[in-house]
């Protein structure tokens, strides 16, 4: 586990891992122009509908646009959509495309594109499964117009095709959004203001992104994921860096400018640079998760996952990885604190963990064998990394026969999606976090889903919280989806779909030559800066 408090690295170990960086020739954009950023981990997978993975939705989110976008007050406007309504009985919603849409090899953005991808997201989201079950038919109008014919009145169209959950609805062209759900896409052509560009990306180490010259922006001001997407640098590469102090350093001498997730406890060293901003962007936080997996002994018993529960000591896991109590909070709420659908349904449990004699007497009332169980274990994220450790440990406290089956973030990102068996390539338990603005929407956030294989990994199966969500879905305002929520928490936190970790703000820094970064939950996007 990695301690408290960190010693610095040697200036040079940045310059390293910068050395294998292609010479900057006429023909390259400047240094100038271009933004060098390190990431949360690598870009494993370069299909956004494919993953639920936080850095894939940012990779998406640079050469991808989608139809309706929040704005800063999280609320649905328009994006690729120019115009659009609602029959009177509310069952025909009719949009229309905005003029100058084109791909990036030059195509038109027409309505079979829409529609291709429409259906390819709504096989893999959770919010797009439930929209789906009420749809009777996505069909062409005519090249930029499209109609989505409902079976039932349903209000969250837009908002789900807004959301900025992952997997976003982002918009391919008809012949990629044809792909399998279930199988990756191998070409990545958007519309969005970014081009990937595949020749100069290197697997691993770095991922260029250029500026799209033929992108039409709308032209509201910059809003959230809404409004204007003005590029006004000529190319940005995410660099891969695994050790946080490389990047810390590389930040300091000016060899990246952006750097997503530095270690909290060597904030005061970045706050004390006259060159470095630290900024909170996403200021709902995010909310740390470990998933169980419900397939397999021993967490397809009830006993054993509320056992779970009382292992739990969330400030144990938060003061581990974040250490200074402002950016961290404890919270028992199964739609984050700080929501709207926030609340204290049982959660006496939470008042009461850790408890290990509970813990010890759940786990023998479910039967457990001594059987191994695999937690998937990403070190080169420190929350991930401190956090598997933490619960092993607790795990064979409880006298539980923990695992770790130690990789990268890219790593994890591939096993969870094994439905095997633990003992054959699958898992048990891993760790990660969501965005606690997505957490508190019922539909919106995958984690919700309780539709078995059909749903998230985990793949829990619960029929009366799917019919809590259908009615969180139909409720007439915000105060009768409060009322639905407080009955969801009341039962989830007996049939116990996943734990909650601690919520926390996770604090970017940059170089203060960076101006116009925009502050949003979920993606963090690099149109708006500007190099000064």
């Amino acid at each position: 586990m990695r301690t408290t408090r960190r010693r610095f690295v040697q200036g040079t170990l940045a310059t390293t891992a910068l050395s294998g960086i292609p010479s900057i020739g006429r023909a390259q954009p400047s240094r100038a122009r271009t933004i060098r950023a390190v990431m949360q981990g690598d870009l494993r997978s370069l299909d956004p509908i494919w993953t639920t993975a936080n850095i894939t939705a940012y990779h998406g989110a640079m050469i991808y646009d989608t139809l309706f976008a929040l704005d800063g007050d999280q609320k649905t406007q328009p994006q690729m959509v120019g115009k659009f309504g609602v029959s009177d009985d509310k069952l025909t919603h009719t949009f229309e495309l905005r003029d100058g849409l084109k791909f990036h090899d030059g195509a038109p953005v027409t309505a079979d594109d829409v529609v291709a991808s429409i259906r390819r997201w709504a096989a893999r989201d959770g919010g797009g499964q439930h929209m789906m079950l009420r749809v009777k038919d996505i069909s062409k109008k005519d090249d930029k117009t499209f109609v989505i014919a409902l079976k039932e009145p349903y209000g969250l169209v837009a908002d789900l095709m807004a959301k900025t959950a992952t997997p976003l609805l982002y918009i391919m062209p008809k012949k990629i959004a044809e792909t399998d759900p279930n199988q990756q896409i191998t070409e990545y052509t958007g519309s969005g203001p970014f081009i990937y560009n595949k020749n100069e990306t290197q697997m691993g180490q770095r991922y260029v992104y250029d500026r799209n010259p033929n992108y039409v922006s709308r032209s509201e001001p910059s809003s959230g994921m809404a409004g204007a997407k003005t590029v006004k640098v000529d190319r940005v590469i995410y660099e891969n860096m695994p050790d946080s102090q490389t990047a810390l350093q590389a930040l300091k001498a000016g060899e990246i400018d952006f750097f997503e997730i530095p270690p909290i406890d060597l904030l005061d060293t970045l706050e004390g640079d006259p060159e470095i901003k630290v900024d909170v962007l996403n200021k709902t936080g995010n909310f740390g998760i470990m998933r169980i997996n419900h397939l397999y002994p021993p967490f397809n018993n009830v006993d054993a996952r509320k056992a779970l529960l009382y292992l739990i000591n969330q400030e144990e896991f938060m003061k581990a990885s974040f250490g200074n109590p402002k950016y961290y909070k404890k919270c028992g709420s199964n739609f984050a604190c700080g929501t709207p659908m926030e609340n204290d349904e049982n959660t006496a449990w939470f008042k009461e963990a850790p408890n290990l004699a509970k813990a010890k007497e759940l786990f023998q009332k479910s039967g457990y064998d001594g059987r191994p169980v695999v937690l998937l274990h990403a070190t080169n994220i420190d929350f991930m990394n401190n956090s598997a450790q933490i619960m092993a440990q607790r795990l064979r406290e409880a006298g539980v026969n923990a695992q770790l089956a130690t990789s990268d973030w890219g790593g994890v990102i591939t096993r969870r999606a094994v439905k095997a068996p633990p003992d054959q390539g699958g898992w048990n338990l891993f760790i990660t976090w969501s965005g606690s603005a997505s957490v508190g929407n019922a539909i919106a956030w995958v984690g919700h889903q309780a539709t078995g294989e059909k749903g998230w990994f985990g793949w829990p199966t619960d029929d009366v919280h799917e019919k809590l969500r259908d009615k969180w879905a139909a409720a007439a305002n915000i105060d009768e989806q409060k009322a639905v929520a407080r009955e969801m928490q009341k039962h989830d936190w007996d049939f116990v779909p996943h734990v909650w970790l601690g919520q926390w703000q996770s604090p970017v820094a940059y170089r203060k030559n960076l101006k116009g970064v925009l502050a949003l939950p979920e993606i963090v996007p690099f149109w708006n800066i500007e190099k000064v």
